[in-house]
């Protein structure tokens, strides 16, 4: 028998709401599974892919995030507050498994680290051990420690203390960049390319950018089986920011701008905003170096990287 698993996301209303519901006959017969920020570009895939061979819930914060699944075959939407442990534990009824993608890299008016990392982890660990969840697979940050001076960072290593201190078995991946059709990265990445003029803060920083679907591919490895930890994951090349944006077709000029004048930018904006399009703990992120081996955790996962080449292929047909 397969087991169930659960998609979960997050509501500003401390409660959730059936958003649709397509239970057929067929349907009933399946394990249930729930993945919370599911609205997100990796979060809809994983319900694409997870959906023949699962009842799918998904778990959103907003009435605007489950509209976005309207056309997905999730079994239903609901929208739930992360932080509140009583709300997770209704949406986590009758599930196994949880797949956690709830996670910030800027702070807003809105949203904060700690409620978007540590206090939405503590709820789902409650709730998961006031139900029959055995499984939870968290997706986090490469570079993630709490040791680390980016508040960002700092926030996402606290959150899977919660998970590794924890007695449900848990498996925690951190990634760089994720690239994947028309997402939001592989539209910036793509913009940048098509432009004869372009701007960069510290052009030589170091990507490694992953293709999507490997991502997936590592989180039904670790939901479907025993592996447990912290795992860095990212994909097989490592280069500098100005190198990728030429194997993405960039042929125009790139001015490397310094940091300190990034810095300076996004500190004007935190002033000017209380919900800047910009912060320095963000720009601190996009600009840390990823260059780590990946042998030993694609082994362990039993996956295949996907090249770089055949990445930027999926994401624009034109480079083929």
């Amino acid at each position: 028998m397969r087991r169930s698993f659960l998609v979960c996301g997050c509501s500003e209303w401390g409660q959730y709401r059936l958003s649709y519901a397509s239970e057929t006959g067929a349907n009933r017969m399946k394990d249930r599974i729930v993945i919370t920020g599911a609205n997100g570009h990796i979060g809809q895939r994983l319900i694409s892919r997870m959906a023949s061979d699962y009842s799918v819930r998904a778990l959103v914060r907003s009435d605007k995030a489950a509209r976005m699944l309207e056309k997905t075959p999730a079994n239903e939407v609901r929208i739930v507050d992360y932080t509140s442990a009583s709300a997770m534990t209704r949406a986590l009824e009758g599930c196994v498994g949880v797949v956690h993608l709830v996670g910030i890299i800027r702070e807003s008016r809105g949203s904060n680290y700690v409620d978007a990392h540590e206090n939405a982890t503590q709820a789902l660990y409650l709730a998961s051990a006031d139900t029959s969840v055995r499984k939870i697979v968290y997706l986090s940050v490469l570079g993630a420690s709490v040791n680390s001076t980016n508040a960002c960072l700092a926030s996402k290593a606290r959150a899977e203390r919660v998970l590794t201190g924890g007695t449900i078995s848990s498996s925690i991946l951190r990634v760089p960049m994720v690239l994947g059709a028309n997402d939001h990265a592989s539209r910036a990445l793509l913009k940048r390319a098509a432009s004869r003029l372009a701007f960069a803060f510290r052009a030589s920083s170091l990507e490694q950018p992953i293709d999507v679907d490997d991502v997936i591919a590592a989180v039904m490895a670790c939901m479907e089986s025993d592996i447990e930890g912290i795992m860095c994951l990212a994909g097989p090349i490592s280069l500098s920011r100005r190198v990728l944006f030429e194997r993405a077709g960039f042929h125009g000029a790139l001015i490397s701008l310094p940091m300190w004048l990034g810095v300076l930018v996004a500190r004007l904006l935190e002033w000017a905003s209380d919900n800047p399009p910009m912060t320095r703990a963000m720009l601190d992120i996009l600009d840390h170096d990823d260059n780590i081996d990946t042998d030993a955790t694609v082994r362990k996962l039993g996956i295949t990287l996907t090249s770089l080449d055949e990445t930027l292929k999926k994401i624009s047909p034109s480079l083929d």
